[in-house]
């Protein structure tokens, strides 16, 4: 950021250092979201890569029956990324819906997340066994969506991520997954190059996933 970029009176902000700064640990939350819910395989060495969500759920999956449908990973320890390259796609139902939710529930956890991308939120609205009739509905109101999955073995919170893949839907319990930190988010101040003043934002974290038994994943699924 220049100089001129700093001192110009702007509406909205006074200090262009600390607007792009902000606008810019926005863009890097975003970045660590898409990451942590993808399909990466991690890498040990070198420009170390951490293994995402999809890479750790194998005990309670629902696939396609295709020849091309994704594999679950073979341990909770290998490189191997689940459902890679499918293209045997099926549309998703609450019969697959509530498949997974019962597998996660026999496996000990207890769900109370179900993350879905936003074509497969649409579909998920327009299950049967929605929990419409439980909500309440402002007069005048078209309750056109649902927010709450109320299965036989505890309420789902229906969230939609527009950073995951479309293609699996994710239920979770919240309680054996987190974010960890080894080093926090920290600005470092730059040198700076002619008139042009420079900051650095760094993060360096990992998924920690508890046990891949509490959740469960959807996969295969179609995207449109």
């Amino acid at each position: 950021m220049s100089e001129t970029q700093n001192v110009v009176n702007k509406a909205g902000r006074t200090s262009e250092v600390a607007y792009q700064v902000a606008k810019n640990s926005k863009e890097l939350k975003r970045d660590m979201e898409f990451i942590v819910t993808q399909n990466q395989t991690p890498v040990l060495t070198g420009a170390r890569k951490m293994k995402a969500l999809e890479g750790w759920l194998r005990t309670n999956t629902s696939r396609g029956t295709g020849t091309t449908t994704g594999t679950d990973p073979s341990t909770a320890t290998t490189a191997t990324a689940g459902d890679a390259g499918a293209s045997d796609l099926r549309t998703f139902t609450e019969t697959i819906l509530k498949d997974v939710i019962q597998k996660v529930y026999s496996s000990g956890g207890d769900p109370s997340v179900l993350m879905v991308g936003p074509v497969n939120k649409q579909r998920v609205s327009g299950f049967t066994g929605r929990s419409s009739a439980r909500e309440i509905v402002q007069v005048g109101n078209i309750q056109g969506a649902a927010s709450l999955y109320a299965s036989d073995f505890g309420d789902l919170s229906v969230i939609p991520n527009r950073f995951s893949r479309e293609r699996s839907a994710f239920v979770l319990d919240p309680e054996y997954a987190a974010i960890g930190f080894l080093r926090d988010f920290s600005l470092v101040e730059l040198a700076k190059t002619g008139d042009a003043e420079k900051r650095m934002l760094s993060v360096e974290y990992t998924l920690v996933m508890r046990n891949e038994a509490a959740h469960g994943v959807a996969a295969d699924l179609v995207t449109s």
